[in-house]
């Protein structure tokens, strides 16, 4: 069995991808700086699940820390890959406060790919995002259309990423799948998402507050899918980009009918303006990682749906509490 470097691994897919690591027999060393992003209690919670895994190690550091990062050079050799799923997330956080993400995203970023250098460790997954498309691309969008106009910093430092990524393939030869995740959800999701928000909100007999008229729409995919996916992403592919997710697209006020359907509650909404780093929808074609990795989504939306409603009222005592960034 291997080791694998899982860097944010208290975060919502990188926890997944952890999970399914150790289930499989491997090892994983964890790295995350549990930061603020999003509520931290949540972070919390998907890292004591892992800590009770004997196979499991893990770190609270910044990958933007260099210093940091390679004083775990002793623990980290010998390791099978890196999958590099620290990221600053949010598009609208990024306008706000664009200095963080270029310092997790691209020097973070960077730090990890040095490591992988130094230590001749051969493999890297990359995760990236679907907000590097922007707009006016083709739906289902393949990985070839334009990201040249990025409509945020978030995205701007994740096409940062990738081009680091792929200089260090080029000039060291490290085999890197770069994964573009569209609209991910599932229990124990990010707090400040559409998916947790309005299953909260519902539950809870909430106002739920939306964005736009709500015509906007998004590709979702199941976690479990995404990090399957993620994992099969470790076989050697020299560099390529593949999108994740975004297969089953609905708009966000079928959204709201279908979690009204399963909580069984009517939705109070109110109205707020679109906000302009949005992105209007997504869309994933995602032939490229049928072909190259073998991948098929397997959760319907409708019943991943009802499992991130079952996980709320399951957990309900103490994650009625999470801030959902509003």
């Amino acid at each position: 069995m291997s080791q694998y470097l899982v860097t944010g691994a208290a975060g919502f897919i990188a926890s997944k991808v952890a999970e399914l690591l150790l289930a499989d027999g491997h090892s994983v060393i964890g790295i995350d700086n549990l930061n603020d992003a999003y509520d931290v209690r949540i972070k919390t919670y998907r890292l004591n699940q892992l800590e009770k895994q004997t196979n499991f190690r893990f770190h609270r550091l910044d990958i933007a820390d260099r210093e940091g990062l390679f004083e775990l050079i002793d623990e980290v050799t010998g390791s099978a890959a890196v999958i590099n799923l620290a990221a600053r997330a949010g598009v609208r956080a990024s306008v706000e406060n664009p200095w963080v993400y270029v310092d997790t995203n691209i020097t973070g970023t960077l730090n990890l790919l040095e490591l992988c250098r130094m230590l001749d460790i051969p493999k890297v997954v990359l995760a990236s995002t679907s907000s590097v498309y922007g707009r006016n691309v083709p739906l289902p969008t393949p990985e070839t259309a334009s990201n040249n106009l990025p409509l945020q910093p978030y995205a701007a430092t994740k096409i940062g990423a990738e081009a680091l990524a792929h200089a260090y393939h080029f000039l060291h030869g490290i085999d890197i799948s770069v994964v573009r995740y569209f609209t991910v959800y599932g229990p124990a999701g990010r707090p400040d998402m559409v998916m947790f928000r309005f299953a909260k909100w519902l539950v809870d007999g909430s106002p739920l507050h939306l964005n736009g008229d709500g015509s906007q729409s998004r590709g979702f995919t199941y976690v479990d899918d995404i990090a399957r996916g993620t994992i099969q992403a470790l076989r050697p592919l020299g560099y390529e980009i593949i999108n994740l997710g975004g297969h089953e697209t609905i708009t966000i006020l079928e959204l709201i009918r279908m979690l009204e359907k399963i909580t069984g509650k009517a939705a109070e909404i109110i109205e707020h303006p679109f906000p302009k780093a949005d992105m209007l929808t997504n869309h994933a074609d995602t032939q490229k990682a049928k072909r190259l990795l073998g991948w098929e989504p397997e959760v319907g939306l409708e019943e991943g749906a009802a499992k991130v409603v079952q996980w709320y009222l399951d957990q309900h005592e103490w994650a009625k509490d999470l801030d959902v960034g509003l």
